[in-house]
């Protein structure tokens, strides 16, 4: 049976070229690049989104977009029009996107700050200021001036909540938007050249979302994205000031109010707990150079990021919860080395990272433990790359004092390939536990070697080879994996191999599975040739079949197979999709397994699950997704219900709730009949981009009774009073029950003010 579904695998990659042959193909980068000339002014230019000021009129103009969805290389039909201005002060760039619905075509559901591309109109700029057509600063707005930016690399890893310093401000019309961007030079990196005139690699890409259109001013294949900047064009005539002191000052005051209370159950007692907090704190950034920019933090305080959303996992992997607090998420792509599930699934379900953030300044059900200083070290060229990070987290009554540093480097290869190293280092000191008890202290390292090899614009491979030693002895242990992916835009195809040792223990890292062989090969066809049913409706056909084999590491014994067979999916002209999952599942269960409180005895399992997924389009005031999932589970039945729906009657205002309903029947031990029932609401009300009120809840519950339910509430006011200088007021709230009754809630007021020198 396992060898039938591979034969299908492999017979869908060699046939879908052949099948979709009026389909578009893959190019290569045009040979003379597109050029625009950049206009200097000494007027001072007015940014309010109208471009009426006279600098705008004289101006050269980039246009004559070219679409690269739906129908790679046509004409847009709604072309963009963009100009590039600069003085001593900022890189200008205007930019009239058409439209020949005018307001009504216009299509925004928030005002978050990165924004979800998928549900937004939005013009963006990818920047590449060395013009070495591997890195790129990517600045974007919607219609309504919220801003969204990142740094990209290789466009293969972004630093997706990098926040630059930077204003735009947009207009609205009968014809059309607009959209003026102010860049400070300070924010944008260049070379220090003895030639006082430049030429950098830059893109302009536009999504119109109300026909799900995608357009370039420099093409690009539909495979990839506008941050490819091999594929950019140049804006010439640039004469930037030569880069000087680049220092960034952020203090914050904060004050807070906690209150704990704990009751016990049936009697009714209960503790309460209150503590009062003022704290100072802050962060500088230095930009020493175009290449070198160091980061030094103080009293590091995390409040006003967001809470983490529960999770209900029935599978064997650990939940990844991913990185929420701005100052690890700057500059995370250099130290994010490693493979994990994405978009495509090409990692299986297997994630192995050797530094992940929140194992720094988090508990492992997520809590806060204080900081008290820390420092990052970020250098970036074409040819070599290299970056440090050392934080010093302050010791608890549970937890020790804890030193933790990471070093990285990575030598670039060619045009698009690299080599690199990293090293973690986790110094616990000793624990009193007690006026008689200690825990001695311990140190955990991992090295790791990777490669990332880009053969063409086809073809890559990536490697990482990993060692974990500690003082104690007990982390002796090896990790590593070899994944190739080839992309056009017909297919995508992958295979992952990897390997995580039984004493194997990251320290600073992460693994979903320890003592694991893991192999993950699979293929996606994406068809949109002449034989496509109702392709007014549908855009794309795009089945697909991958594996998943997990064997035991230490034993060499099979302990988990499955293969998703995905033979029906839609995408359709206007975002939504449609798609039906089929997934036999073989278990060989060595111990033990628990989700949600079902206790599952070790054996063997054999049963077939299968999932429906709907989704409508993302960009309209009111959209639903839902993921239907029912069949056999273990020796019982597991019905699974994912329902989430946005109502978002003006950019103003957004409402979002989600229910995650799990029905246990007859599984385990004991045959249970289990009800876990997960709920959460999301609401956002902005005044504009700068003035937004959040709110969230979520609650669980367990066999439709509060014992054993969490709820967690989080409201913030967010106030950008000035670019990157905020002001907010949090309030928190968290219900445990169980054995003892937790209730904790906080409230924080907390104001930063930025300064850029």
């Amino acid at each position: 049976m396992a060898h039938r579904y591979l034969y299908v695998l492999l017979i869908l990659f060699f046939t879908a070229p052949t099948l979709a042959q009026t389909d578009a193909q893959i190019f290569a980068p045009d040979s003379v690049r597109r050029l625009l000339k950049a206009t200097p002014t000494s007027a001072p230019i007015r940014v309010d989104g109208r471009l009426d000021d006279a600098a705008w009129q004289r101006a050269a103009r980039a246009n004559n977009f070219v679409m690269v969805e739906p129908v790679q290389g046509n004409r847009a039909t709604h072309d963009t029009e963009v100009r590039v201005l600069f003085n001593a002060q900022y890189l200008y760039v205007g930019a009239f996107c058409r439209d020949s619905s005018g307001r009504r075509g216009i299509r925004a559901t928030d005002f978050r700050r990165d924004f979800n591309h998928r549900a937004h109109d939005f013009f963006a700029i990818a920047i590449d200021g060395f013009n070495d057509r591997r890195n790129a600063m990517m600045l974007a707005t919607n219609p309504y001036g919220t801003q969204r930016d990142l740094l990209s690399f290789d466009d293969l890893l972004y630093d997706t909540d990098w926040d630059g310093l930077w204003r735009v401000r947009t207009m609205r019309t009968d014809s059309g938007w607009t959209a003026e961007f102010a860049i400070p030079w300070q924010t944008l990196r260049y070379p220090k050249s003895a030639d006082s005139t430049q030429t950098w690699g830059i893109n302009f890409f536009r999504n119109r979302r109300m026909t799900n259109e995608q357009s370039g001013w420099s093409r690009y294949p539909r495979a990839f994205s506008g941050l490819r900047m091999d594929y950019a064009g140049q804006v010439a005539g640039l004469t930037p000031p030569p880069p000087a002191t680049n220092i960034r000052v952020q203090p914050y005051l904060l004050t807070s109010f906690d209150r704990y209370r704990s009751t016990e159950a049936g009697s009714g007692q209960s503790r309460t707990l209150h503590d009062e907090t003022v704290k100072l704190g802050g962060e500088i950034k230095w930009a020493i150079n175009p290449n070198t920019v160091l980061d030094l933090t103080a009293n590091t305080d995390f409040a006003q990021a967001d809470a983490d959303r529960q999770v209900n996992n029935v599978t064997r992997f650990s939940v990844f919860f991913p990185e929420r607090r701005q100052f690890f998420l700057e500059n995370a792509s250099l130290f994010g080395t490693g493979v994990g599930p994405g978009d495509d699934l090409s990692g299986g379900a297997m994630r192995i990272q050797p530094f992940f953030s929140r194992r720094i300044g988090l508990d492992d059900a997520g809590n806060p433990i204080p900081i008290d200083a820390g420092a990052r070290l970020v250098y970036r060229s074409l040819k070599r790359n290299y970056g440090g990070l050392l934080m010093r987290q302050r010791g608890t009554d549970q937890s020790p004092t804890t030193t933790f540093a990471v070093g990285r480097y990575s030598q670039n290869i060619g045009k698009q390939s690299r080599l690199g190293g990293l090293m973690t280092v986790k110094q616990q000191n000793e624990l009193t536990l007690s006026p008689d008890s200690t825990r001695p202290g311990v140190t955990n390292l991992v090295g790791a070697f990777d490669g990332f090899f880009r053969i063409n614009e086809s073809h890559s491979l990536s490697t990482m080879v990993m060692q974990s030693a500690s003082t104690d002895g007990r982390d002796r242990g090896m990790a590593a994996y070899a994944q190739y992916y080839y992309t056009t835009n017909q297919v995508k195809f992958w295979w992952t191999q990897s390997v995580v040792t039984k004493h194997f223990n990251p320290g600073v890292g992460f693994v979903s599975r320890s003592d694991v062989i893991a192999t993950t090969p699979g293929v996606f066809w994406y068809y949109r040739g002449k034989y496509l049913p109702a392709r007014r409706l549908i855009r794309a056909f795009e089945p697909g079949i991958w594996a998943e084999f997990y064997h035991q590491a230490s034993t060499g014994r099979l302990t988990e197979r499955q293969f998703v067979i995905n033979p029906v999916w839609f995408n359709f002209q206007r975002g939504g999709f449609f798609g039906v999952v089929i997934t036999p599942t073989h278990q060989n269960l060595t111990e033990e397994f628990v989700p949600l409180g079902v206790r599952i005895g070790p054996g063997v399992y054999n049963y077939t699950r299968y999932q429906m997924y709907l989704g409508s389009d993302a960009s309209r005031k009111l959209s639903v997704s839902t993921n239907y999932e029912l069949g056999r589970y273990y020796n019982g039945r597991l019905g699974t219900f994912d329902l989430a729906v946005r109502y978002a009657p003006l950019p103003n205002l957004s409402l979002a709730g989600r229910w995650v309903g799990n029905r246990f029947h007859e599984v385990g031990e004991s045959l249970s009949n289990t009800v876990v029932d997960l709920y959460s609401i999301e609401g956002r009300l902005a005044l504009n981009p700068r003035l937004q009120l959040i709110g969230f809840y979520q609650q669980n519950i367990t066999n439709r009774q509060r014992l054993g339910a969490r709820d967690t509430y989080n409201i913030r006011l967010s106030w950008e009073y000035r670019p990157l200088s905020f002001l907010y007021v949090v309030f928190n709230r968290r219900v445990q029950d169980g054995i003892t009754r937790q209730n904790e809630q906080h409230v924080i007021a907390k104001l930063s003010y930025l300064k850029q020198f």
